[in-house]
């Protein structure tokens, strides 16, 4: 790998240079177009870079704009007043527009002492700047290392990235193994790509599933749920856990999860059909579904009953991917609410029907009885209740078993004590 990279510095590759294309109609982000412009008059190279070039060859409207340049991360700082150095692995400048926010990177090198990696070959922290070819060089798949120049409407191609775009396939810059240890999450971000754009995966690549889904450990929790929002909650979750379920890849992110529950593969795929459709999500309910199995045996394990069963399951969830507290609690309050279902105690239905979490909670059901036979009589007596009259409410409450009454106890009465008889005087 190292023979590698020192003859791609020494040699300088010419890339290809593609003008037959119609990246200036889709890359019209203005915010980062005014980026580069800004630093062009400022004497520095700069070019869109990764996924927004990816995506729009690809036929999918770009999200994010990357701008790659030649420029010291401090002298970017200085030019754009709202920005600031962010990263510690590999620091970046975040250049912001209102809500809007541009990613700008320094060019990398290929090769350098002062690229950290640990006793696994992963890297720690990467403060090595170079020129343009040695950062393609350092980019992770042929596909994401594809410059766009529009000062003059031209792509440049060190990897043959456009090759692989056109052929539909993921692969990775240089060893495969070797890129993979520097940072696993890479086989994750594979997976994904090949679920958005329906790219097939480079068997080389998956060949490390094990090795990557153990790497994972080292990487950071909270690192790990931003990787878990972009798996899941962009329109694509179901082909990604079909994937995912094939590796170790899904105990690797959730321990004691089973990949092949019904369960999750209908949240999985409600999810998608909610994005697709507008709707709002929230990370909480697929957390919930997530955690589910291991939340129902800690709270029938007569050891742990002294604790919280929640608690105890997010708190060793939390070892592998942090979730943040607000979804957390979304999820505890969502397992706790199915009791109340289940139950559906008369005195108290319409008031739970008012709870801020009834709402999850019943989707939440419904998603189990698409799997459960015997969940489905109550998930459709409470599909019924919701629209019902305020008659028809009363005849669904009535249709409920009655509860068996508890014995009153019945306290024994004592019995008057005998007044004793006066004395005579």
């Amino acid at each position: 790998m190292l023979n590698f990279f020192r003859r791609t510095k020494k040699q300088a590759p010419k890339p290809n240079r593609i003008n037959e294309h119609s990246l200036r109609t889709q890359l019209t982000d203005a915010n980062a177009l005014n980026v580069i412009k800004v630093l062009n008059a400022n004497g520095f190279q700069a070019y869109l870079v990764g996924g927004c070039v990816r995506d729009a060859l690809c036929g999918v409207k770009p999200k994010d704009f990357d701008v790659a340049t030649d420029a010291p991360l401090e002298a970017v700082s200085k030019l754009f007043r709202r920005s600031r150095i962010v990263g510690r692995r590999f620091p970046i400048v975040h250049v912001r527009f209102g809500r809007d926010l541009i990613e700008v990177s320094t060019f990398r090198q290929s090769i350098s002492d002062k690229v950290v990696h640990d006793d696994r070959g992963m890297i720690l922290r990467d403060n090595a700047f170079g020129e343009l070819h040695e950062d393609a060089f350092r980019r992770d798949f042929t596909t994401n290392a594809l410059y766009y120049d529009p000062s003059n409407d031209e792509i440049i191609d060190f990897v043959d990235g456009i090759k692989d775009i056109k052929q539909k396939r993921l692969r990775f810059i240089g060893n495969t193994r070797t890129r993979l240890a520097e940072d696993p999450v890479r086989l994750l971000r594979a997976m994904r790509f090949s679920a958005k754009l329906g790219f097939a995966i480079d068997p080389e690549i998956l060949r490390y599933a094990k090795e990557s889904a153990n790497s994972l450990e080292a990487v950071s929790p909270a690192r790990l749920f931003d990787e878990f929002i972009k798996l899941f909650l962009n329109g694509y979750a179901e082909v990604v856990w079909r994937q995912l379920r094939e590796t170790p890849l899904a105990n690797a992110l959730f321990p004691c999860c089973d990949p092949n529950s019904p369960l999750v593969l209908a949240a999985m795929r409600n999810t998608d059909e909610r994005i697709l459709g507008g709707a709002s999500v929230t990370p909480g309910f697929l957390v919930a579904v997530l955690l589910w199995d291991d939340f129902c045996a800690r709270s029938h394990d007569q050891a742990t009953l002294e604790d919280d069963p929640a608690f105890a399951t997010l708190k060793h969830q939390q070892s592998r991917i942090a979730v943040p507290r607000r979804f957390g609690t979304f999820a505890r309050e969502v397992w706790l609410i199915q009791e109340r279902l289940h139950k559906r105690n008369p005195r108290s239905l319409v008031r739970l029907t008012s709870h801020k979490r009834f709402r999850a909670g019943y989707d939440f059901l419904c998603l189990q009885a698409e799997s459960d036979e015997l969940m489905v009589p109550i998930a459709d007596w409470w599909s019924e209740f919701q629209s019902a009259d305020e008659s028809q409410r009363r005849a669904l409450i009535a249709q409920l078993p009655k509860a068996p009454r508890k014995r009153r106890r019945n306290r024994s009465r004592r019995k008057p004590t005998e007044s004793a008889p006066e004395e005579s005087s």
